[in-house]
């Protein structure tokens, strides 16, 4: 208890009261018969209950939860998805977990400690799996906690219609070390995953899960196969068909650097628009990085147990949008504010918004012929050319990607010393200039062949000429979802990432382009061949034009104060 107490006080949450009884490996039958194995933390006395569903085992980080709630008077479930740490089945992702959420929720329904009032708390996956139960949790559902996770994974599997090599490989070794033996696992992650990364540069793709696990994975071989616009494999793996039916309150917490980023965002819109007022936490945090988890612990846990416990507007649609600010700047607890508002930690500032997106102005940066970098239209020049090599493919470095130390802001320069990679650079700036919103790029540009990708990076060029990655975006070019000019210019529409971040005075804004990020995403082989099967690789001559007609640019969503 004592431990429990100074955690507590460390997180800034209310001082630990209850004494906490744990019973572990309880079976949760599913409706087809197969046991979840599940754990139970108690505060010895009847109340409301936190469930968490997790695929990655119901100790560390899920056990930390389940302690800190019981301490507070709540009771967690913690349970682990079937497939997984000894629950039956085979693991599906994303296919059991409405059914077993439900299955699971009836099963606390009969416990006579449990009073009717539910929360769930959920990071990456695990809110995935609360979100396909979510619509149906009522009228037991009175708050929900997802961290940086999305109701719909597939457009995430596929961002810019290419595949995220990086991130599904990534997690699909993850999932496959977790029966690996202790000691095994960690000469592998010493050794720096020598299979993960040979996985990363095998062709074809199909065998890539064999490379890097030793074994063929199905479901990895399904999103190899799945990955056309509308497949009917992905309907029922994604719920946000039904987020609008979600009324208890929610907060997200999300990272600027988080995978999941536009996804979530979409989700806090869709949420909104429905007038279910959540709220929302970014910080400066990557996926799985130890500031995301503090984050967590201070902002979501007085969110659930505050709401629970009776207090907040438990349970009612337009429920206030209140939450806690971590990382890069000091936290400040959860408590009021108008339904809707986000917490944003802005380059180490705490700030506070009233919803997203903030109120901001486009404003366009036009490439220059020069290399410059301007707000004003280009004059008329040749345009810039490159080769992008698939055998050789421009590699990724830093952003979005699922492993934290490899994740967030790096250094860009060797990345920009390659000659597949074009460069377009600001004066320094006169005064700060705050950027937060929806990022996208303008990109005309043209290739030698059909198929080919176009890579954007806005990055942040200090005073010592040091280049930053702040957010980025890919999209896949094919014939057709792109008209072409009387010249067979294509003007490519590229989202990038969201923003919130400030260019401090002094320094410069600098846009790169290219053909890949790899493994971020996977290489394109120039050929138009199936994703999984491809092993031709074709390079492609690419051209980036800006002038007077074609104007290319970077669209920059400027704050502006209200």
């Amino acid at each position: 208890m004592i431990w429990e107490w100074m955690l507590s006080a460390a997180l800034g949450l209310p001082t630990a009261t209850s004494k906490i009884t744990i019973k572990s490996d309880l079976s949760v039958r599913a409706r087809d018969g197969v046991i979840l194995r599940t754990d139970h933390y108690g505060p010895g006395r009847a109340g409301p209950a936190v469930l968490l569903r997790t695929p990655y085992g119901r100790g560390a980080a899920a056990a930390l939860i389940g302690r800190l709630c019981a301490a507070q008077g709540v009771h967690a479930v913690v349970q682990s998805c079937r497939g997984t740490f000894g629950s039956g089945g085979r693991f599906e992702p994303l296919v059991h977990e409405r059914d077993d959420g439900l299955d699971t929720l009836d099963w606390l329904r009969r416990q006579p400690w449990y009073s009717g009032r539910l929360g769930m708390i959920g990071v990456s996956y695990q809110g995935a799996a609360h979100w396909a139960l979510a619509a149906d949790a009522a009228p037991d559902l009175a708050a929900m906690v997802a961290v940086v996770t999305t109701s719909a994974m597939r457009d995430l599997t596929y961002a810019g219609e290419a595949f995220s090599l990086d991130t599904v490989l990534t997690w699909t070794e993850l999932l496959e070390a977790q029966r690996v033996p202790w000691l095994a696992r960690q000469v592998e992650l010493r050794r720096g995953q020598p299979r993960l990364t040979a996985g990363f540069r095998h062709l074809p793709l199909a065998e890539a899960d064999l490379v890097a696990t030793g074994g063929t994975v199905p479901f990895f071989q399904r999103w190899l196969e799945e990955h056309a616009a509308g497949s009917a494999y992905w309907r029922d793996r994604v719920f946000d068909g039904r987020l609008a039916e979600v009324t208890a309150p929610v907060l997200m917490v999300a990272g600027w650097h988080d995978i999941f980023l536009p996804a979530q965002l979409d989700d806090f819109r869709v949420l909104r628009d429905a007038g279910g007022g959540p709220s929302l936490t970014i910080g400066p945090w990557t996926h799985g990085s130890p500031g995301l988890f503090a984050a967590t612990l201070r902002a979501g846990l007085p969110f659930l147990t505050g709401r629970l416990t009776g207090g907040d507007g438990a349970g009612q649609r337009g429920g206030e949008g209140t939450g806690c600010l971590a990382g890069g700047g000091a936290a400040r607890p959860a408590g009021g504010g108008p339904a809707g508002e986000i917490d944003i930690v802005l380059t180490g500032r705490p700030e506070r918004r009233r919803s997203w997106p903030v109120p901001y102005i486009p404003t366009a940066w036009y490439l220059q012929p020069d290399q410059g970098l301007r707000t004003t239209v280009a004059e008329d020049g040749a345009p810039d050319e490159f080769v992008y090599d698939p055998a050789d493919p421009t590699p990724s470095v830093g952003g979005p990607v699922l492993v934290a130390h490899r994740a967030g802001p790096v250094d860009n320069t060797a990345l920009e010393a390659r000659a597949d990679v074009l460069t377009w650079t600001s004066v320094p700036l006169e005064h700060d200039l705050t950027a937060i919103g929806p990022v996208h790029a303008e990109i005309w540009e043209s290739g030698s062949g059909p198929y080919r990708d176009v890579f954007v990076r806005l990055c942040d060029v200090d005073r010592a000429g040091v280049s930053r990655n702040v957010c980025d975006g890919l999209v896949r070019v094919v014939p057709g979802r792109f008209p072409e000019d009387g010249d067979g210019v294509c003007r490519v529409t590229v989202p990038l990432w969201p923003i919130g971040h400030v260019f401090r005075a002094g320094h410069r804004l600098r846009v790169q382009v290219s053909g890949g990020a790899h493994p971020r995403w996977s290489r394109n082989p120039g050929t138009g061949e199936p994703l999984g099967e491809a092993v031709t690789l074709r390079s492609v001559q690419r051209r980036v034009f800006h002038d007077t007609v074609r104007r290319s640019a970077l669209i920059l969503p400027v704050e502006t104060k209200t």
